[in-house]
């Protein structure tokens, strides 16, 4: 079992930036990956980023070049660095993690960027 808990969301005016942080506890050793989805309102759930073991990334390229995603494996952390926020950036932001077969998600946080 893990558990998530996300921190960092908020309102930020357009161009600005944010870091979401995700902690994970439980059996964090067997996470194979961890990373963010978002869902705006009256849009379907889109993957952010992804880091998995290993050390490779993958970043959707709706933020390509604008955010980075990070993690401390030791700690079962996992970061996202949001820079140049913009206006369709809103959404609530969860994290989740990968353990085998099972997903785990965290409460969701929101982000809220103003034009």
């Amino acid at each position: 079992q893990v558990q998530l808990v996300e921190a960092g969301g908020g309102l930020v005016q357009a161009g600005g930036s944010l870091r979401l942080s995700c902690a994970a506890s439980g059996t964090i050793f067997s996470i194979n990956a961890m990373g963010w989805y978002r869902r705006a309102p009256g849009k379907k759930r889109e993957l952010v980023a992804v880091a998995r073991n290993g050390g490779s990334t993958n970043i959707a390229d709706s933020v390509k070049g604008r955010f980075t995603i990070s993690r401390d494996n030791a700690k079962g952390t996992v970061y996202l660095q949001m820079n140049s926020l913009k206006s369709e950036d809103t959404a609530v932001y969860f994290c989740y993690a990968e353990e085998g077969l099972i997903d785990y998600w965290g409460q969701g946080t929101q982000v809220t960027v103003s034009s």
